[in-house]
C-alpha cells in the first residue's frame, strides 16, 4: 500500500523514540537524585544501633587477642585503625557494657 506524501506516518516512529527517551531520563533523574539520600557518615548515639568503641590499644595484635576474648564470650566485634599505633575495638551497643567489663580485665601481651 503506498504511503501518500502529505502523510506524516513518517514522523510516528521518531516521536515515539523521543517521548521515550524523556521518560527514561525523567525515571534516571528521580532514581539518582540526591534528595533523601543517606546523610553523611556522622558519629552516633547507643540509639542509631552503630556501633560502639569498647578498647583502643597501641597493637594490633593486643585487639586482635581482645576481639578472640570477646568471641569467646559470644560478643561479635570488629577492628578500626583510625591512626598508626593505634586500634580500637567496636562492639554493638547491646553487647558494649559486657565487652568493657571483659576489656577492663584483657592484659594485652
Amino acid at each position: 500500500m503506498p504511503i501518500d506524501a502529505g502523510s506524516l506516518h513518517y514522523a510516528v516512529g521518531p516521536v515515539i523514540a523521543a517521548i521515550m527517551m524523556g521518560l527514561i531520563a525523567l525515571f534516571l533523574r528521580w532514581a539518582f537524585s540526591s534528595e533523601g539520600a543517606a546523610t553523611p557518615w556522622r558519629s552516633g548515639s547507643a540509639r542509631d544501633g552503630l556501633l560502639t568503641p569498647v578498647a583502643t590499644l597501641s597493637r594490633r595484635e593486643s585487639a586482635l587477642a581482645l576481639r578472640a576474648v570477646l568471641s569467646d564470650a559470644g560478643i561479635r566485634s570488629t577492628l578500626r585503625e583510625p591512626a598508626p599505633h593505634r586500634t580500637d575495638v567496636l562492639v554493638f551497643p547491646e553487647d558494649a557494657a559486657r565487652a568493657r567489663a571483659l576489656a577492663m580485665s584483657f592484659r594485652g601481651s
